[in-house]
């Protein structure tokens, strides 16, 4: 009784919510039938004994307490979220390559069709045809390129979009949720290791008599003591006329 409780301030309103629920159970209930004792009295023992019945459930009372000041020690949320999108965007650099993306695309087709005006104006002039012919060539490979990196840009586009507008949980929630599951635990285990077995207990010793602590009251038998009468004793001149008393002298004559 004089150890001091392995409870928190804050786990002690949960060790007596989980006391009044075993207390309210039908088994608890026939119990305090059969012994007699108040529900207040075997409240009050259990709250008095929560350092001798509260370490049964010391694992999941120690899983629960470190993750509870796990999560203490980080926040729940991450925070507000970057405007460049989620991913590699984050890292330095990563605007210009987006933009970069972007931009390729239409130099390319810009620059295609400027080879291509040339090229073809050069036909049909007639003149430097070797010269025509190269800026055909570099014209329609630039509209190619221009039109590969086009379908890239679209593509990443599109996942960036689709990634920003998927639905996710919020930052925090899962942790949360095991911190709920640990303290459900934790209760569970108070419940059927520590509490239930310790009022059954009291209320079992109760019921056949009293504990070595609490001892049993014990009625002694009435005595009474031996009944003595005394003889019947008489004295003279008290006696029967049969008993043979003197007679006096006759005095008449």
């Amino acid at each position: 009784m004089g150890r001091p409780s392995p409870l928190g301030d804050e786990d002690r309103s949960d060790y007596a919510s989980v006391l009044d629920e075993v207390l309210a159970s039908a088994e608890i209930q026939r119990l305090l039938e059969r012994s007699g004792v108040g529900v207040g009295q075997l409240r009050i023992r259990a709250l008095a004994s929560a350092a001798r019945t509260a370490p049964a459930a010391a694992p999941e009372y120690q899983a629960y307490a470190a993750l509870r000041r796990e999560l203490r020690g980080r926040p729940l949320d991450g925070g507000p979220s970057s405007l460049s999108g989620p991913g590699n965007q984050e890292r330095p650099g990563a605007g210009a390559l987006a933009l970069l993306g972007v931009l390729t695309p239409i130099l390319t087709a810009v620059a295609g069709a400027t080879f291509l005006l040339l090229g073809y104006g050069l036909r049909l002039a007639g003149s430097l045809v070797a010269l025509a012919d190269t800026l055909v060539r570099v014209g329609w490979f630039s509209l190619a390129v221009a039109a590969a990196s086009a379908l890239v840009t679209i593509v990443a586009l599109y996942r960036t979009a689709a990634l920003q507008s998927a639905p996710a949980s919020p930052p925090g929630v899962d942790r949360a949720a095991g911190l709920d599951r640990a303290r459900e635990a934790w209760r569970t285990a108070l419940r059927d290791k520590a509490i239930r077995p310790f009022l059954v207990q009291e209320l079992t010793e109760e019921a056949v008599g009293g504990t070595p602590d609490r001892p049993a009251r014990f009625t002694p038998p009435a005595f009474a003591g031996p009944d003595f009468s005394s003889p019947g004793f008489s004295g003279p001149g008290h006696g029967s006329p049969d008993a043979g008393s003197p007679r006096l002298p006759d005095t008449r004559r």
